[in-house]
């Protein structure tokens, strides 16, 4: 069944257990809420409204860094409302998010765009063994964020195709495919434009404890990459045991098998031109990689900081956003000379611009998010409420441990809601961020707890814009399968990936292990 019909279809009435029939009032109910646009704009009002209630009010709350008290700034009074309204532009303009991102995303799309990514997963998964075809589908998935978004259109389909080439049901392979690239979103080998975006947030939201901290794009690169795997293996291991014995009871329409033409062209092999593409760009990697050490290593390289070192200051440090997006940059060129894909100068930028226009949403929705962030940031509320937030548990003695558990809760949950890993972590990084480093918990390590918490649920929304389009790569192969039918895949993938993706978290807290270059677990004023 076409996608389009998909999203006309009524859910089909199965025997819905308790927690599938309450995933579905939670759908009804989502699909009334507004915009993202319009919620962000909503917010902004409420927290000008609010301001000038509290700042009447008398609210008041102590600063543990300097002792002084922190009160609502009334953002109503005409001389905030004047310097709000002065400040609209430069709210977007300076953003936190919005350079990073640009500067990762021009780079990725001349990758994407020249079929390199899109080849580098079709190799992976058709070099798959029958054994090991579920892992493989999984890691690349995971892997998948190197692609943003476009990883759904590529992997998800592939993944039907990789387990119907071994005599598998293909949709198994598909569920595996969404778990991984959705759930897994937030795993990758690699910097990526999610990265850079949440690296922005953070660092907003630590401003109102600490002006002068900065998150890095970087500070969760170790930490990512153990998790792709991790995040296979979880996948892997409910597949196996249980979601093996689904796939039983799921009959399919073999004529769908031969009869799906994006399938034939996935399931193609790869060309000639192709696999020398492949090789250029993977020795221009590596060759790009062995530069960059090079140019680290004089004492007084222009990678290095004042002091010779490489902290945040350093030029590799903050300008890892610019260096990652042109190495995805020149492979992009190079595998695309190779295969013929890039035959002029002007097929560049205009690769450029053909993979930044699905990111033009985003921009309108970095407008709101940025009013708001701005509005919530001079209005005090949110130290106030991270003073607040650190008081209480320092009130029930609540250990390190148990505060994380509570916001590794607060973010899934808050994720079935809001399914835009950027918009939710708006929302939540100016209360998290600031509370937890009153607590000695660092930036980074509350943004590695963020991931986690906002992946794993993902799959399991149906207000993910993803989730029907899911439903209908099922169809294909299913012509009545439901809504049912996906959650019944998806819910043991997502508490599979929450429970062994948590436990990776807190033993690498308990353990001490940075998250990534320079990033403590601990924060120290």
């Amino acid at each position: 069944m076409p996608i389009a019909e998909a999203k006309q279809q009524e859910p089909r009435e199965e025997k819905l257990g308790f927690l599938m029939r309450a995933l579905i009032v939670i759908e009804k109910a989502g699909n009334k809420l507004p915009h993202p646009f319009w919620l962000f704009l909503g917010l902004a009002a409420v927290v000008m409204v609010l301001s000038w209630a509290l700042s009447e009010a008398g609210v008041f709350a102590i600063n543990p860094a300097d002792g002084e008290e922190v009160r609502p700034t009334n953002l109503l009074a005409p001389e905030e409302l004047r310097t709000f309204l002065s400040g609209i532009v430069d709210n977007f303009v300076n953003f936190p998010p919005l350079g990073l991102v640009l500067a990762v995303l021009f780079g990725v799309a001349v990758a994407e765009q020249s079929g390199l990514i899109r080849t580098v997963m079709k190799v992976t998964l058709r070099s798959a063994s029958p054994r090991l075809v579920t892992f493989v589908v999984a890691l690349v998935g995971s892997a998948g964020s190197m692609a943003s978004d476009a990883s759904y259109m590529i992997v998800i389909p592939l993944g039907g195709v990789a387990f119907a080439a071994v005599g598998r049901n293909p949709i198994i392979g598909i569920a595996v495919a969404y778990a991984s690239v959705s759930g897994g979103y937030a795993a990758a080998p690699f910097v990526n434009a999610y990265d850079a975006i949440l690296a922005g947030l953070t660092t907003s939201a630590a401003h109102i404890i600490d002006d002068s901290y900065v998150v890095s794009p970087i500070s969760n690169l170790f930490f990512n990459f153990v998790s792709m795997f991790v995040v296979a293996t979880a996948i892997t291991l409910v597949t196996e045991l249980l979601l093996n014995k689904r796939g039983e009871q799921l009959t399919i329409d073999e004529s769908a098998l031969q009869n799906s033409a994006e399938h034939v062209d996935f399931a193609e092999g790869v060309s000639a031109a192709e696999k020398r593409g492949l090789w250029a760009a993977g020795v221009t990697l590596v060759a790009s990689a062995v530069l960059i050490v090079l140019l680290c290593l004089p004492a007084g390289s222009a990678l290095r900081d004042e002091a010779g070192a490489f902290g945040p200051e350093s030029g590799l440090m903050a300008g890892i956003a610019p260096i990652v997006g042109f190495g995805f940059f020149l492979v992009g060129i190079v595998y695309g000379v190779v295969t013929r894909s890039i035959t002029r100068f002007m097929d560049v930028p205009e690769m450029m611009v053909e993979g930044v226009r699905p990111f033009a949403q985003v921009l309108v929705l970095f407008f709101a998010a940025a009013q708001f962030l701005a509005v919530f940031n001079s209005s005090s509320l949110g130290q106030i409420l991270a003073i607040r937030g650190a008081e209480f548990f320092r009130s029930i003695e609540a250990n390190t441990f148990v505060v994380l558990l509570g916001g590794f809760l607060i973010v899934a949950l808050g994720a079935l809601l809001v399914t835009s890993g950027s918009g939710l972590w708006t929302l939540l990084g100016p209360i998290l961020v600031p509370m937890f480093m009153l607590l000695s918990i660092s930036p980074e390590t509350t943004q590695a707890l963020y991931r986690i918490g906002d992946s794993t649920t993902n799959i399991i929304s149906p207000m993910s814009p993803f989730f029907v389009v899911v439903l209908g790569f099922i169809q294909k192969y299913k012509r009545d399968a439901g809504i049912g039918t996906l959650l019944s895949l998806t819910i043991p993938l997502s508490f599979g990936l929450w429970v062994l993706w948590g436990v990776l978290f807190f033993v690498w807290w308990a353990l001490g292990i940075p998250w990534g270059p320079g990033s403590p677990i601990a924060y120290t004023p």
